[in-house]
């Protein structure tokens, strides 16, 4: 399963992703991504301690998550 399109709030951060043409929240997507159902993907945290979805690095930004369609 891939990440097909995002969803994000006022301030840019990701709320919910679109996988399969199915809303996830961002929290969902964390545990699908840990559980490695999610490719292409991979959790990370944030300094604050949060944790996060990161896109992996492949030299391509079309598919960094911050780039993807919106929804």
């Amino acid at each position: 399963m891939k990440i097909e399109k995002v969803k994000k709030n006022r301030e840019g951060d990701i709320t919910d992703v679109m996988i399969n043409g199915n809303v996830y929240s961002i929290n969902e997507a964390i545990a699908m991504a840990s559980d490695g159902k999610i490719e292409g993907v991979t959790v990370a945290r944030a300094k604050s301690g949060r944790d996060y979805l990161r896109g992996l690095p492949d030299g391509s930004a079309e598919n960094n998550l911050d780039n993807m369609p919106s929804f």
